[in-house]
């Protein structure tokens, strides 16, 4: 990759990404024909080590949303588009910043940045990749007849360059040295413009955006968009003229099995290939299966309760951090998730660039808590509602903070909703307090924290909290724009210290991401962000 001293600088520090593995939910054929020598015994170990072909059945918790990348912002949307479209960069297994679609970059001055890209790529309709497909892509998610809830992510975004078929150029606002790994997410990965062409002209006609793209989602990938059956099973099949090497596999299904319990029997009985997630509870019995392991990673994700802010009593900060206080985060973390993850006392994993060690947060303090609560005249208590969606452990936290908050006279009824709903009844700020999860996936604190806590994102794309602090988001967009990591460091730190004061959350722990697999099932990974990476994934045959 061709890196100017200046980029390579801005990489270095604004794309710290030293992180582990895992940043708000996750059939073998008989092979016993000979050939003409009759030599079967050596077909056999030709195959012992995973073979081309082959059907993947990927057990999931939870349906897409959307298979729109501009339409959504949630992992089991992400997990399956991750196979279909690609993005200029991509992320390793260490989270560092690797060519894509786009072979090389560099910062030509403090607000531009010059991409050349990848020729003689296809998208799955047989249209050309190029550089006015690149500026198409960027400016419909900035279009706010679009509204794309991952706007954020590209919203520094002033002037897309086509300088020729295969060199685009962005001029950013301010400086802003995440870009590379803004262009890894999801959010910017490359639809064929034919179809988005065709989305703009359904939109004419009163269609929903996107609508046209998460029917018939036409990427460069790997795989290609076979179908879906909605609240089943989402089909991809090998695209066997992708610019790189094939996929091993002939096709992977993602099919929706909502019960943890019914995932193990699956991975038991052959049904599936791989259950995700795999609850903690659950470890014990797969590991004891014949034929079957257990995979753990570490991540950049947190596990939250969020406030609603704008509903009484949580408008007020004395009762929010009055449950910050009043909840053993410890009976969660090792009751129910039985120890795997790391306590949390802010929003950003410990590997996250601008994670503060030293950061303030609220401590386990019963006593205090009733204080707080005596200060709001709430020593009485009341009654509110917890939301979840179907995830075991989150039906079981919010059960045990519902327990542990009756001790305060804190009356909680615990809802469940099904996934789509609860994104969207959480992002109309229907709810009163919610479980979740939200992970960082550029490693960078502008994606755990601005998303998160920013005005401007209020909803759909992240801060359904509805956080709206004039001199938090000032914070935000200073630290966004810093370009030096020293100094974005400090205003981190600054962000950090007075989310504890504001107290939108209580932070819970950064889960380890656990994995039921077949042993058939070879070379698979996932990202610390829970994105499974399939590309490599053969069979046992």
């Amino acid at each position: 990759m061709k890196l100017s001293k200046k980029s390579l600088l801005l990489l270095v520090f604004g794309l710290l990404l030293s992180v582990v593995l895992v940043a708000c939910a996750s059939e073998p054929d008989e092979g016993g024909d000979t050939d003409s020598s009759g030599d079967s015994d050596a077909d056999a170990e030709e195959t012992t080590e995973g073979a081309e072909g082959g059907e993947l059945i990927i057990a999931t918790l939870s349906d897409a949303v959307s298979l729109d990348p501009a339409g959504s912002n949630d992992v089991p949307s992400s997990n399956v588009q991750a196979n279909i479209f690609e993005s200029l960069t991509k992320q390793d297994a260490n989270m560092e910043v690797q060519p894509s679609l786009a072979t090389e970059w560099e910062a030509i001055d403090d607000t531009t940045w010059e991409f050349k890209l990848r020729e003689g790529v296809k998208f799955h309709d047989g249209s050309d990749f190029n550089a006015e497909v690149v500026k198409a892509n960027i400016e419909r998610i900035l279009d706010p007849d679009v509204g794309s809830p991952r706007l954020f992510l590209y919203e520094m975004i002033e002037e897309i360059e086509v300088v020729d078929d295969h060199t685009i150029r962005f001029t950013t606002e301010f400086p802003f040295s995440p870009l590379p790994a803004h262009l890894a997410h999801n959010g910017g990965a490359m639809v064929s413009l034919d179809v988005i062409n065709e989305d703009y002209a359904a939109m004419e006609n009163g269609e929903d955006p996107g609508s046209v793209i998460n029917n018939n989602p036409v990427g460069t990938g790997f795989f290609k968009f076979d179908k879906w059956d909605p609240g089943s099973q989402i089909r991809l099949v090998k695209n066997e003229e992708y610019w790189d090497e094939p996929a091993n596999l002939d096709s992977v299904v993602f099919k929706v099995v909502s019960e943890g319990l019914t995932r193990v029997a699956e991975l038991q009985t052959g049904e599936s290939h791989i259950s995700d997630p795999l609850s903690p509870n659950d470890v014990e019995q797969v590991e004891a299966m014949d034929g079957v392991s257990v995979t753990q990673q570490g991540s950049v994700s947190l596990s939250y309760v969020g406030f609603n802010m704008e509903k009484e009593p949580f408008d007020d900060p004395n009762v929010r951090k009055a449950i910050n206080m009043a909840i053993d985060k410890s009976q969660i973390i090792d009751g129910i998730y039985n120890g795997v993850g790391t306590p949390a006392i802010g929003p950003l994993a410990p590997d996250v660039f601008g994670y503060d060690e030293n950061a303030p947060g609220l401590e386990y303090d019963p006593e205090q808590a009733k204080e707080l609560l005596a200060e709001a005249g709430l020593e009485d208590g009341f009654s509110t509602t917890l939301w979840t969606n179907d995830s075991q452990e989150r039906v079981d936290a919010a059960t045990n903070i519902q327990a542990q908050l009756k001790e305060f006279n804190i009356d909680v009824d615990v809802q469940v909703l099904e996934w789509g709903a609860y994104l969207e009844q959480t992002a109309q700020g229907e709810h009163d307090m919610f479980v979740l999860g939200w992970s960082t996936v550029t490693g960078d604190a502008d994606y755990g924290l601005y998303a998160l806590f920013h005005s401007n994102n209020v909803g759909d794309p992240g801060n359904r909290t509805f956080t709206k602090d004039e001199e938090l988001d000032a914070l935000l967009d200073e630290a966004r724009q810093e370009p030096d990591p020293e100094a974005r460091q400090e205003l981190y730190s600054q962000v950090q210290e007075k989310l504890t004061e504001v107290a939108p959350m209580l932070y819970i722990h950064h889960q380890d991401f656990l994995l039921g697999v077949s042993d058939k099932v070879q070379g698979l990974t996932q990202l610390p962000t829970q994105i499974l990476q399939l590309k490599d994934v053969s069979l046992e045959q």
